[in-house]
């Protein structure tokens, strides 16, 4: 078993920032982008225009260019220590998933399960794949916004539990000016690591401009691949990894760039072009293993490569203008994307040997028995394409509108090779050297709307709203996935369905009915399943005064459905989340005071889970309710900051969870085709992933050192303990993770064209563990009874 611990190691560093010349004005100590001349006003874009965050009645936390420098944030999870609502879970670079409010049924992320419940946005553009987030480096953005609760109506399907927006800054056609960011860092018993970033902005005219940013960025590494060897029971072939055998062996390599162009055709109409790609090389393992094998922090036992490579480039198109006194923006994008991934698979081979005797299976075409070591080789591509329009009437209007069009279309091309070396061309998957599995699919989802918010001043102070979003998806799956005939009857080529509708097993040479994609011996699953239906929004907001509202909330948002890849499960729903919220934003003086209490009804949750030989299955078997209470508060006068902020979450089902649903939730129920059912987790008991606190704070004191500006800051976020799986034995099996506390510490000096800091996140190594797993089904490679052999036991 392994635990991720990536994203609590504690890292030291030292930057330096130099502003150009062509300006010499750092953006850096620039005013921070989203906020006005009153320091404490951030401008945020939750609601598709441009608002003061004090004025926007929703759950919403930003953090603004200086913020993010100050806070040293690299990547997503970099900020995602100061989102109180927001949890994520990142087993590598570039494969995170993010939750909010605690809506995470234990979600295996895999390529042919549910969507994300959390949408992520750069600019105008969604950019969740169907695996996750892109691992966008966090460098020259305006703002990041992290909106809770259902955003359906104005976000769509992939926003049922909320949002984060990533925006960048934008040309500036007034002048130029650029900056230079370095940074050397040391890793706790690990490998230095450096990045270098930069951009440049420039006016090319009158009313336009041009803004080129770049990245390099080295993650040095410090998980240890040690010394192993296993004999596997069968065969009696012992395996070793002495080749693989290094220290810090998990670097990251990342670099990408972005071009940005800003131009005003006229007073009512700009035009904004950007491209952006990224490159990113990750070596290794990101695990530590937890087994009485391996005692050590930061170290596993791998006996296969094992590393990855996330390639994507991002076009998009903004046209922002007028049309009479209204507004109009017309977006649009295209992202492609590539990963290519060496997993090394071989603690499968070793439990299902050790426990079923499964080596005896894997033999050459002597008959001889071979090494059963799996390892596996995956290319998966994405294409993502959206479009959306939509107008707005005058803000200053007591009655206002905002409304438009949406369409999206995202691919996922999968290609996953499970190779044992060596065996038998009779069990071999046609049209590969030695697979003995292999998946080979094309996912399609595809998303229409038409959306609607329409706002009302009753009174001065009291605003009605209403929206809604009807939508309608349709998503499909097609391919094959399995073994050859000569190893399996049921799963893979022994099902390929022919013209007549016979398995192929009974008509080898017959017509296909349907096409086979490139790469695969034949098609086994080829479905699709598609849904109309419409979510609603209700919102009163009182204002007490300029500095203070009140709101209450009611917002829906769902998840459409998909298909199961295996032929005799059925297609599975859309899940849905109903939120009733009250919230208030004050301002009093220095000090800012804003939170919400809430509670989620979360119907027909799409569950995901390992089922016969591996395969992940979703049905929609649960009820579950989230009631919890979120708060941020914030001071600042002179150079003195404070900001706490927190929530919690009482996240349970409120059904028995099945081994096979009904509509009873009756876990004795015969579903009377032979299998047995069972009780996976009593009603009561908790959903996963998420703690039930989770809590930050942090300080900074700003003071003139003569003609150079100081400062000193800290910061300490906590995580409270989590259940892993909710299904009660798998959580046992997986184990409980334990809350941990990160402290970060930094110092510096700057002017106005320079600036050196020094700093130190998780400054007292906590070692906190974001996620646990396995390679297969968890009574099996979660070794719950103990496995006897050579083979370490993780």
């Amino acid at each position: 078993m392994k635990s991720p611990v990536a994203n609590t190691h504690r890292k030291l560093a030292v930057v330096l920032l130099a502003g150009t010349a062509m300006a010499g004005v750092s953006p850096a100590l620039a005013q921070d982008a989203g906020a006005d001349e009153d320091s404490n006003v951030i401008i945020v874009t939750a609601q598709k225009r441009a608002q003061d965050l004090q004025d926007v009645p929703i759950a919403i936390q930003a953090f603004g260019t200086e913020a993010l420098d100050q806070l040293q944030v690299n990547e997503l999870s970099d900020a995602v220590k100061f989102l109180p609502s927001v949890t994520i879970q990142q087993g590598a670079p570039g494969f995170a998933q993010v939750y909010f409010r605690g809506v995470a049924s234990g979600e295996n992320a895999n390529h042919s399960t549910s969507l994300p419940t959390v949408g992520t946005y750069l600019d105008e553009m969604p950019i969740t794949t169907i695996q996750g987030a892109l691992d966008i480096h966090a460098y020259d953005l305006a703002r990041v916004e992290a909106l809770a609760g259902p955003q359906g109506t104005l976000y769509g399907a992939s926003s049922m539990a909320g949002t984060i927006k990533l925006v960048t800054n934008q040309p500036d056609p007034g002048e130029t000016y650029g900056a230079v960011d370095l940074e050397m860092n040391s890793v706790k018993s690990g490998d230095l690591g450096y990045t270098g970033e930069g951009f440049v902005n420039l006016p090319l005219g009158e009313g336009a401009a041009m803004r080129l940013v770049g990245w390099y960025r080295h993650d040095g590494g410090y998980i240890d691949n040690i010394a192993g060897s296993r004999t596997y029971p069968t065969s009696g072939i012992t395996q070793n990894n002495a080749a693989l055998v290094e220290e810090d062996y998990n670097e990251v390599d990342t670099y990408g760039a972005r071009l940005a162009l800003g131009i005003d055709l006229n007073d009512s109409w700009t035009v904004r072009p950007t491209v952006m790609g990224q490159v990113q090389k990750a070596d290794g393992s990101f695990a530590q293993e937890r087994s009485t094998a391996v005692n050590t922090k930061y170290q596993t036992v791998q006996y296969n490569p094992e590393g990855s490579e996330d390639k994507w480039i991002q076009a998009a198109l903004t046209i922002e203008g007028k049309i009479g006194s209204w507004d109009l923006v017309a977006t649009g994008g295209h992202l492609r994307r590539k990963t290519t991934a060496d997993s090394d698979y071989s603690d499968y081979a070793y439990f299902y040997d050790a426990l079923y005797g499964y080596g005896a299976y894997f033999y050459d075409n002597n008959g001889d028995l071979v090494n059963p070591n799996q390892y596996v080789q995956g290319t998966d591509r994405y294409r993502k394409s959206f479009g959306e329009l939509r107008i707005s009437s005058p803000q200053d209007a007591s009655l206002r509108f905002i409304g438009g069009v949406f369409a999206q279309r995202q691919s996922h091309n999968i290609e996953q090779n499970y190779i044992v070396d060596n065996i038998a061309d009779s069990i071999t998957v046609p049209g590969t050297a030695s697979n003995i599995w292999l998946t080979k699919q094309q996912r399609t989802d595809r998303d229409y709307a038409a959306f609607g918010e329409l706002s009302y001043d009753v009174t001065d102070k009291l605003t009605l709203l209403a929206g809604a979003r009807l939508y309608k998806y349709d998503n499909s799956l097609f391919g094959f996935f399995g073994f050859a005939r000569g190893y399996s009857s049921n799963t893979g080529v022994a099902r390929c369905v022919t013209t007549t509708g016979q398995d192929f097993r009974d008509n080898p040479g017959g017509t296909f009915a349907t096409p086979i994609l490139d790469g695969a011996p034949c098609t086994n699953v080829n479905k699709s399943t598609s849904d109309t239906d419409a979510i609603f929004k209700l919102n009163a907001t009182y204002k007490i005064s300029d500095d203070a509202l009140v709101y209450a909330t009611w917002s829906q948002g769902f998840r459409p459905g998909g298909v199961n890849r295996r032929g005799t499960l059925p297609p599975y729903g859309p899940d849905s989340l109903d939120n009733y919220e009250l919230g208030w934003k004050t301002t009093f003086g220095p000090v800012r005071f804003n939170g919400a209490v809430y509670q989620l009804d979360w119907k027909d949750i799409q569950l995901s889970f390992l089922g016969a030989n591996g395969l992940s299955e979703v049905r929609n078997a649960g009820i579950a309710r989230i009631r919890g209470i979120e708060m941020d508060l914030g001071y600042r006068s002179g150079g003195f900051t404070l900001n706490v902020g927190g929530s919690y979450n009482d996240a349970t089902i409120r059904r028995d969870f099945c081994r096979i649903a009904n509509a009873t939730f009756d876990c004795t129920l015969d579903p009377g085709d032979g299998r047995t059912n069972s009780l996976l987790a009593p009603a009561g008991s908790r959903l996963p992933v998420t703690a039930k606190f989770k809590g930050n704070a942090l300080a900074r004191y700003e003071f003139p050192i003569g003609s150079w500006d100081g400062h000193v800051q800290a910061a300490v976020n906590h995580i409270g303990g989590r259940r892993s799986d909710l299904r009660t034995v798998e959580s046992g099996i997986k184990g409980f993770l334990d809350a941990y506390t990160t402290a970060d510490f930094s110092l510096g000096v700057s002017n106005d064209t320079y600036r050196v800091e020094v700093f130190a996140t998780n400054l007292f190594n906590s070692n906190g563990v974001v996620n646990t797993g396995v390679q297969c089904v968890e009574t099996t490679c979660g070794d719950p009874g103990g496995v006897s052999g050579t083979g370490p036991v993780y």
